[in-house]
């Protein structure tokens, strides 16, 4: 029983080193190991104090913001296309890809644009999609005049 139980723990243990760096991993773990500072890109201010940022890297996961397509052709394919170009772009910046998202989340303008999105979508994460969060916005809808917006979570 105690051999199966440490050898559960030492998987997990493992699985955690690999998905967030030996360094925050040992810290929740009480050992010395200094933890990473975060890197952050592409900072936004707002009357000079920073707002957010278009990507940040902790250890070994990426982070990357919200991407829009605010350009004409305002259709839901175009646009689609536009925001994952985009996201690709920050991965690749990040030292990351595609193929290694973990997770995204899709905020439509409207949810009748459900279909054709994942259209678009399908197939651009590799053979093993990331898990996927998709929801419509109420009131107002996406930021400016994209009809899709996207962030997503990566390794490297």
């Amino acid at each position: 029983m105690k051999t199966e139980r440490r050898s559960a723990l030492r998987k997990l243990f493992t699985s955690a080193t690999a998905l967030f760096g030996l360094g925050v991993v040992a810290k929740a773990a009480g050992s010395s190991v200094a933890s990473e500072e975060k890197e952050v890109n592409n900072v936004t201010t707002f009357q000079d104090v920073p707002l957010f940022s278009g990507s940040t890297r902790h250890g070994n996961v990426v982070y990357i913001a919200g991407k829009g397509a605010h350009t004409a052709p305002f259709e839901i394919k175009a646009h689609t296309e536009i925001v994952l170009q985009e996201l690709e772009r920050e991965l690749i910046k990040a030292g990351s890809s595609m193929e290694k998202v973990l997770k995204v989340s899709v905020f439509l303008n409207d949810i009748a644009d459900y279909k054709a999105m994942n259209e678009v979508y399908k197939g651009r994460f590799g053979k093993k999609p990331p898990v996927r969060t998709t929801v419509a916005v109420a009131k107002g809808g996406v930021p400016g005049d994209s009809l899709v917006e996207m962030d997503c979570i990566a390794y490297i």
